[in-house]
């Protein structure tokens, strides 16, 4: 409250207000189609595979984005109301309640795409130990439970520099060492490639494991450009509340805020464009239900 009053003070820039009609759309939307995503995974074996696990996993994270985005602007409408105070009890606690589920969103989205990134690591250059290597049930279990304990603490302890650092190397870390994974991995790829056209089925099989490695990449580069600009504003707001240029930049926080709900709407998607057996699992569903 106190780096708008000041932005507003400190820059010419105006404030870039997104409808509410269109958060509640975006929010609705992107959770719909995560469940679909779930439940076409759950109904079809075919589809009960590590990576499509882990890619009910980054759903689920899409989902908690967009359910935190409607929750926040309820809790907004009804300050404006006059039913909730900006300063009780009740609502500190909401409101630390409400930036954990922001914070696990985000730190299940990012481990998410580093076990799918792992997975297809595995799958291509360790086929023969993959089952072996990567445990499925225990991996889901460390993912969540590291998140949940993690955005507790940073919701509880946020004000903390010991904490929010960590917090703030995390998310550039985390991004380049999958992305240096993705570049270790297509440069083997393509040296393999070479050596195994001569075998046409495990020519098949890589074809099929580098298809599933883009898809991901894409994933990747989707979630960067619809958590990046909002994550900066975290950084701007800690560091340079009273900077005017930092100020401009967080006069778009509704944007920024549409933005992360947009990737819940992009990813399944991309799911459904890039995965036959999942577009079968679709029209099987709404055949049946019709």
């Amino acid at each position: 409250e106190n780096t708008s009053d000041f932005s507003l003070n400190s820059t010419d820039c105006i404030q870039v207000v997104v409808p509410e009609e269109v958060f509640f759309t975006v929010a609705a939307a992107g959770i719909l189609e995560n469940l679909l995503i779930l439940i076409a995974v759950v109904r079809n074996k075919n589809l009960h595979l590590p990576m499509y696990f882990f890619i009910c996993s980054l759903a689920i994270s899409d989902m908690l984005g967009s359910l935190y985005k409607t929750l926040e602007n309820i809790f907004i409408i009804l300050c404006k109301m006059g039913y909730l105070t900006r300063h009780g009890d009740f609502e500190k606690k909401l409101d630390d309640a409400m930036d954990s589920m922001f914070i696990l969103s985000l730190l299940g989205s990012i481990f998410s795409l580093l076990a799918i990134a792992a997975d297809r690591y595995i799958t291509i250059f360790y086929a023969l130990r993959y089952h072996n290597i990567m445990t499925l049930r225990r991996a889901l279990a460390i993912i969540w439970t590291f998140c949940a304990g993690s955005s507790i603490a940073i919701a509880l302890f946020s004000y903390e520099a010991a904490t929010v650092i960590p917090f703030t190397i995390l998310f550039p870390l985390m991004m380049c060492f999958i992305l240096c994974l993705y570049v270790h991995m297509f440069l083997l790829a393509r040296s393999h490639a070479k050596m195994i056209a001569s075998l046409p089925t495990s020519t098949v099989h890589q074809r099929t494991n580098m298809k599933g490695a883009i898809t991901l990449t894409i994933f990747l580069g989707v979630f960067l450009c619809c958590w990046a600009p909002f994550v900066l504003h975290i950084l701007l707001a800690r560091f340079c509340p009273h900077n005017p240029y930092c100020a401009c930049y967080m006069s778009i926080f509704h944007v920024n805020g549409t933005l992360i709900m947009c990737n819940a709407i992009i990813d399944p998607i991309i799911f459904a464009f890039r995965s036959p057996e999942l577009r079968n699992t679709f029209r099987k569903m709404f055949h049946c239900s019709r």
